[in-house]
């Protein structure tokens, strides 16, 4: 029977796409909550472009408010509702976002879109009115937490955040606000832990929860090898924050060095078509660099078991985007494959250097190549890294123990 210590809370989640094929780690939270008795209500801003598939999704997905598919006449009603029958929650939220314009620049996009996102703010407080619902919690600390903290006051409720990476460093407008304003404001590493700090955000309320994998979830079994080569592979949007080109000069030099070695892409994004043209720039041959395309999430730990070393070479992108820690890796970890990512962000939190698993400099192909070739040389170094990434993913990135650490500040707000 499943633990129903959380039965008697009602909680929203808001995230920008629910269930959305990337962003797994959304609803994988929501279905464990349920799975502990916590009734959850899903509003998603968008409906996702690409949805996730699996089986378990299936009441979610008939579930989930998609919010800013509310018609425009709608949302004029619910302002109005909300102004009309809950007052002084509506003026203390109008208050908040008056004080949010000036803080941003009167004639601005920012806070155009500040006041855009205050009237779907109604809409959401209505809706969580309705439901009864007794927190709000909030994944991304950019559009979402916009909406929530304005929704949160006319509803009369709290609200959390759950930060990652985008949402900080790209998109973090009023964060210092925003945590402030937040009953907690968890994120998912040290580092973004001290950016927050940085920025002299009420460390209090400040909280690392970390994206975890499902404890029960089992890898594939390891298909017989059909050729000698050793088989690199990677699994992500090809963006730039994702380094991918440097895994191509990487291959390049390998290959130079004549390594017999394959190079697998599981991804797709806008730069599919740059990264192919860097296949002829470096004149790698046709066989060696393989792009697999997108992968449903089912399929990306067969596709993750089938490699000899799985390669994630993440970097800042021009815009100082970055990955805060990839779930991928976590999953190579726990399907036997030793992984090699950057000196990055969080990363090196789960990726501890020769231990589980190897990290580099960002952009840095030689040094990429030299740890692809020490892994690829010793058996010895290969089950080290395979040991220790698994004992990593356990010791601190499972989603039951993150999922009950949410629980416990989620039964601490409400009451």
């Amino acid at each position: 029977m499943p633990d129903k210590a959380g039965a008697s809370i009602k909680i929203a989640y808001l995230a920008p796409e629910i269930p959305a094929l990337s962003a797994t780690f959304v609803y994988n939270e929501i279905l464990e909550l349920g799975k502990l008795g916590v009734e959850v209500k899903a509003f998603s801003v968008h409906r996702p472009v690409h949805i996730a598939s699996e089986s378990s999704l299936t009441e979610l997905k008939k579930a989930v408010f998609h919010l800013y598919e509310t018609s425009k006449w709608q949302v004029v009603l619910d302002n109005l509702a909300m102004l009309f029958r809950h007052s002084l929650g509506y003026l203390k939220a109008a208050i908040r976002l008056i004080g949010d314009i000036f803080r941003q620049g009167v004639i601005s996009r920012s806070a155009f879109g500040l006041v855009y996102r205050y009237f779907y703010a109604a809409t959401l407080a209505k809706q969580l009115k309705q439901a009864k619902v007794q927190h709000l919690h909030v994944h991304f600390a950019h559009i979402p937490t916009d909406i929530a903290m304005y929704a949160a006051p006319m509803a009369g409720i709290s609200f959390s955040v759950q930060a990652h990476a985008n949402d900080l460093f790209e998109r973090g407008w009023l964060l210092k606000q925003k945590v402030s304003r937040s009953v907690f404001f968890a994120t998912i590493s040290e580092f973004n832990q001290r950016f927050l700090e940085n920025l002299k955000a009420e460390p209090s309320k400040i909280k690392i929860v970390r994206c975890g994998v499902d404890q029960n979830w089992q890898p594939p079994p390891k298909a017989a090898k059909s050729n000698s080569f050793f088989t690199i592979g990677t699994v992500g949007r090809l963006v730039e924050k994702k380094g991918i080109d440097t895994l191509l000069e990487a291959t390049s030099i390998l290959l130079k060095q004549g390594h017999e070695i394959s190079v697998k892409i599981a991804g797709s994004g806008p730069l599919e078509n740059e990264l192919k043209l860097q296949l002829g720039h470096l004149a790698l041959p046709e066989n060696a660099v393989e792009f697999v395309g997108a992968l449903p999430h089912d399929k990306v730990a067969s596709f993750i078991t089938d490699l000899d070393i799985f390669v994630l070479p993440c970097k800042q992108d021009s815009h100082g985007d970055m990955d805060g820690i990839p779930v991928v890796l976590m999953e190579a970890m726990l399907c036997g494959v030793p992984v090699i990512s950057t000196k990055i962000s969080g990363i090196p939190e789960l990726v501890i250097n020769n231990t589980s698993g190897l990290v580099v400099m960002p952009g840095n192909a030689a040094e990429l190549s030299k740890a692809i070739v020490q892994i690829m040389t010793s058996p010895a170094i290969q089950q080290r890294l395979v040991l220790g990434g698994k004992q990593r993913v356990n010791d601190e990135f499972l989603l039951d123990a993150n999922v009950s650490k949410l629980l416990s500040l989620f039964e601490e707000a409400v009451s």
